[in-house]
């Protein structure tokens, strides 16, 4: 029996079970469960907050993909009306450019049909001039000759050219 008491095997026994008295005399487990429990309750209150942050986000998510789609949606609107008012646009300035032509075309055309009617008015003032001065002079007797007809011709055809 001598040999149990001095075995080491016993004497560690005898420390290990000295020790867990202390540790249940000083409450050590209680404070284990305790701190073991309080960590548990934190845990799980971060895990509630992380879940209600990720419901937030999600809600926040819709809500950007609804604005997102809603912008997209108002972007092809107004490029449609962009498209619309260009094609609109168009089409009166070509209504105003032909409407522009025609009527410079109708006053080119008056212009025209009066620098016509001035000439003429004025070729048959100098035919009618040249004919006074023909009947004028054949009263008188001028142009007897035939020779000086075809002068008098030819000069009066002349300033008739150039008149014009």
């Amino acid at each position: 029996m001598h040999e149990g008491f001095f075995n080491a095997e016993f004497w560690v026994a005898i420390g290990l079970v000295i020790f867990l008295a202390i540790l249940v005399y000083m409450k050590v487990p209680k404070a284990i469960g305790d701190a073991l429990d309080h960590r548990g309750k934190r845990i799980r209150e971060q895990l509630a907050e992380a879940t209600q942050l990720r419901q937030e986000a999600e809600t926040l998510l819709k809500e950007y993909e609804a604005k997102r789609q809603f912008a997209e949606k108002e972007a092809v609107e107004i490029v449609a009306r962009a498209k619309a008012d260009a094609e609109r646009f168009a089409k009166e300035s070509e209504t105003k450019l032909a409407d522009y032509v025609k009527r410079r075309t109708v006053a080119a055309e008056a212009k025209i049909a009066q620098a016509e009617a001035q000439a003429t008015a004025e070729i048959r003032a100098l035919v009618a001039d040249t004919a006074v001065k023909t009947a004028e002079q054949i009263l008188r007797g001028e142009l007897s000759v035939a020779g000086t007809a075809q002068s008098f011709l030819t000069k009066t055809l002349g300033e008739v050219r150039s008149k014009l």
